[in-house]
């Protein structure tokens, strides 16, 4: 009978079949955990090495400020002098500076790096086909090793943020947010800001994971979906600048990658902030839906 379970052995023996001809016990649902996942990629040493370098890079910042500490024939009327004496006035000013000068690129290769390489290098190790024969779904393969990606992504952002917040209120003390956009915010106040930008930034770098993810079940070359994937932001940026372009840029994915400055502004301005986050959000949402389509179409022999 149709959907009856079959018994080709003993009750409890190997052989037993159950509804629809799986195995009896079968749950597509408990198959590749993401504890497992998350475990098996934390070994990793991409994953040891970009998070490791997240920590790193507001303790190499701080030390160089330290080294150009005493540096009086700095131009301090250079742009980029400004914001160094702005850094080092407080710990919310450091960490603002240090993902001022991470977010244009460095994160963007970090995230490009946890969602591009998760597929492809399972398909570049030959492991891949033996991921869908033990059986796991394909649907939930790819569910599994986005959400885990993400889940890295937004570690290192974090742990960015929070080294650059530890280091520099222990070094440069609690004080007021300043920029060069608003007026000196509390530090309460300044820290919910740095939240909603760092909440801003994770959304806007979506557009990044869809890309890269979507370049990774596309391809068996780890390399060439992250790399791919960088060069496609830094193309769509190089076009935002052209104003021949007019009003195309608009619907470039990195036109409202900056808005987050206007976070910082007095009063708030979030009307860029929200086009962005929608901009991101549809972006990535396509993105994902072409590698679940693809990804569950495509002949995987390697």
């Amino acid at each position: 009978m149709a959907g009856s379970s079959i018994d080709v052995a003993g009750p409890g023996e190997p052989g037993r079949v159950g509804p629809g001809g799986a195995a009896a016990g079968y749950r597509p649902s408990a198959t590749l955990p993401f504890a497992a996942e998350f475990r098996r990629q934390a070994s990793r040493r991409r994953t040891q090495l970009a998070l490791g370098f997240m920590v790193a890079l507001p303790l190499i910042i701080l030390i160089a400020f330290q080294f150009n500490s005493g540096n009086e024939d700095r131009n301090r009327n250079n742009e980029f002098g400004s914001l160094v004496d702005l850094a080092v006035s407080g710990g919310l000013n450091f960490t603002l500076f240090s993902i001022f000068v991470s977010s244009s690129f460095l994160l963007v290769v970090v995230v490009a790096l946890f969602c591009g390489d998760t597929v492809a290098s399972e398909a570049s190790w030959g492991s891949l086909r033996y991921l869908l024969a033990v059986p796991v779904p394909r649907s939930r393969l790819l569910a599994v090793k986005l959400l885990v990606a993400l889940a890295y992504s937004a570690l290192a952002l974090l742990l960015l943020a929070g080294t650059a917040l530890l280091a520099g209120t222990l070094r440069y003390g609690w004080a007021p947010l300043r920029s060069q956009v608003s007026a000196e915010l509390a530090p309460g106040e300044g820290l919910v800001r740095l939240l909603a930008v760092l909440g801003y930034l994770a959304v806007v770098l979506l557009v990044v994971a869809g890309l890269a993810f979507l370049l990774s079940v596309s391809t068996d070359a780890a390399l060439g979906a992250v790399g791919g994937a960088v060069l496609l932001w830094i193309l769509s940026s190089i076009l935002d600048q052209i104003t021949a372009l007019g009003g195309l840029r608009d619907f470039l994915p990195t036109h409202y990658s900056s808005a987050w400055l206007g976070l910082l502004s007095t009063p708030v301005q979030t009307d860029d902030v929200v086009r962005g986050a929608i901009s991101a959000v549809s972006y990535a949402t396509i993105f994902w839906g072409l590698a679940f389509w693809r990804f569950t179409r495509k002949d995987v022999t390697s």
